[in-house]
């Protein structure tokens, strides 16, 4: 499969996934890279402290990166809109977990990244160029990094 890698999370969003069949959130996505690190296949995602999801990748070894074909764009607005810490979000996207041995994705993917963080840093906002700085005002954090190897790709 071909992928490009300057379309695929701008246009196609995704949903970033991390924690444990009993306890999982994901989030949806539209800032990440596909790209070749330390000799290793690697998929990074950019995610804020305050996100609710930012606790289980933290927490998490593995996390899974996961595209939807355009029927399901509407379930992907639900879960960037609604937050998991007030509801079961994925129920009400009308997603179906599949819980996978080092991961977690939805039966309505049509491509799943399942990645080992390898990585982790926050962007330092004096490192951010002027362009960008507006987005982290008001009290906003920056977001962090979070580089995973690619372990296992489903189509």
């Amino acid at each position: 499969m071909q992928v490009d890698p300057f379309t695929k999370f701008k246009q196609d969003w995704a949903l970033l996934t991390a924690g444990t069949e009993d306890h999982f959130n994901s989030m949806t996505i539209g800032w990440g890279a596909l790209g070749t690190v330390w000799n290793k296949d690697v998929l990074t995602v950019y995610v804020r402290p305050d996100r609710y999801t930012w606790r289980f990748l933290k927490d998490s070894d593995t996390f899974t990166v996961s595209f939807f074909p355009e029927r399901c764009r509407q379930a992907l607005t639900i879960m960037g809109t609604l937050s998991g810490r007030d509801g079961d979000k994925v129920a009400a996207a009308g997603l179906t977990p599949r819980f996978l041995p080092q991961g977690i994705t939805f039966e309505e993917a049509a491509e799943t990244f399942v990645c080992r963080k390898i990585y982790m840093a926050p962007m330092a906002y004096e490192d951010v160029p002027p362009v960008a700085q507006r987005i982290y005002q008001n009290g906003v954090q920056p977001h962090w990094i979070i580089m995973g190897e690619v372990a296992e790709h489903l189509h």
